[in-house]
């Protein structure tokens, strides 16, 4: 008796045809400037270690030290058995750190995001989402089961139509905005200010998801909200510990209300096992050194202000990039893979991202630089773009 599982083999098939398969790609050197791939040494152009901690010794010497006391497991959900010290004190230092009144920890921005949205509108709602949103944000406004529509890109403008269109009525039905605060595929930054003023002059809530921007933006590294000031008109704000901050876990803070009601709402943290002591303390010890070691929030602006001016002095379109982010715009999917596999060639890993991550016909090679680069390996990445670019015909 076989499986019915052809589907698999036909899907694949197609996905293949357009250039859009993807697969796994094995690399040693975890998160650094350099790795090793197939024997070859690489410059990583790929990772969101943004500040170069996922392998500093003060988070591995946390994590044995909370292995050691705490034990490899929390071996149950927060709300049964599975909140620590380690747990509130991360919650509490973090809130502190972004300017906000709570903080409560989710095991990935993912989950959090799929867990704060639908505790925010349900059936009957209208939630509004920039439509280069994260995947996590549309499907959390998806489950929410409200009335779900997208703006153009940063289109200030529409999101207003959109919230004037529907005031009003009996106020019982609830508006959410939410939005990126960097791009992730984009590289560029929300008119946050502008989208602070919309939500507050037409009484909707805004969520924001800050998991490119903190650790990268904003004084000592607080993200977009806190370079704006903007803390006391964001409902939740989402952050990431897996990208910056080199761990695992995702914050969401806001009013001290709202932590207390996610506790009771929110399906993803209820249900889901609490991240283990080690992680815990890895997020920590991640605070200590952001606050310590200021140079690396300049030196990662630093560097992505060099491989952008270097990139468009080339000739590339490196679209609206304003950030860490540098995606070079190919088009279509095939030749982003052959950009990425000759950049490959020249001893640089910079993957070529390609639909549904980005829209039909805006494929991509996308580079993302790390404060632990040097000024010489982002010159080394320039000069490879440039000659791969000339090589297949984009730029002079």
């Amino acid at each position: 008796m076989s499986l019915p599982i052809d589907f698999m083999n036909r899907r694949l098939d197609g996905l293949e045809r357009r250039g859009l398969r993807r697969k796994l790609t094995q690399l040693e050197g975890g998160a650094a400037p350099w790795i090793e791939i197939e024997g070859r040494r690489l410059l990583n152009l790929s990772s969101n270690n943004y500040l170069g901690l996922a392998g500093h010794p003060d988070l591995a010497a946390a994590m044995a030290t909370a292995a050691d006391d705490e034990g490899c497991g929390s071996g149950s959900s927060r709300l049964i058995a599975g909140t620590s010290h380690l747990h509130e004190a991360l919650e509490s230092r973090f809130a502190a750190f972004k300017g906000m009144e709570s903080g409560l920890l989710f095991t990935s921005g993912y989950t959090a995001n799929l867990g704060v949205i639908p505790s925010l509108v349900g059936a009957g709602d209208l939630v509004l989402g920039d439509e280069l949103n994260h995947a996590s944000l549309i499907d959390g406004c998806r489950l929410s089961r409200a009335e779900f529509r997208s703006y153009p890109h940063a289109d200030v403008g529409a999101l207003r139509d959109a919230l004037a269109s529907t005031a009003g009525g009996t106020g019982t039905r609830r508006r959410l905005v939410v939005t990126d605060t960097v791009f992730s595929m984009e590289g560029d930054e929300a008119p946050l200010t502008e989208i602070a003023e919309a939500c507050s002059r037409y009484d909707a809530m805004l969520m924001v998801d800050e998991a490119h921007a903190t650790g990268c933006l904003g004084p000592g590294g607080r993200g977009l909200v806190a370079e704006l000031q903007l803390e006391s008109q964001v409902t939740a704000s989402m952050s990431t510990l897996s990208k910056a901050l080199g761990g695992l876990g995702a914050l969401v803070t806001g009013p001290a209300l709202l932590r207390d009601y996610l506790i009771n709402t929110s399906r993803s943290f209820t249900f889901t096992t609490a991240l283990p002591a080690p992680v815990v303390a890895a997020g920590l010890a991640a605070l200590d050194l952001l606050e310590r070691d200021l140079w690396r929030v300049q030196r990662l602006q630093d560097n992505a202000a060099q491989l952008r001016r270097g990139l468009r002095d080339a000739g590339f379109n490196i679209s609206g990039s304003t950030t860490q982010i540098v995606p070079v715009l190919v088009g279509e999917s095939r030749r982003a893979l052959d950009f990425a596999a000759a950049l490959r060639a020249e001893g640089v890993f910079a993957v070529a991202v390609r639909p549904p991550s980005v829209p039909m016909g805006a494929a991509r090679v996308r580079a993302t630089v790390m404060a632990t680069h040097s000024a010489d390996d982002i010159v080394l990445a320039i000069d490879a773009f440039r000659r791969v670019g000339a090589s297949l015909g984009m730029v002079a």
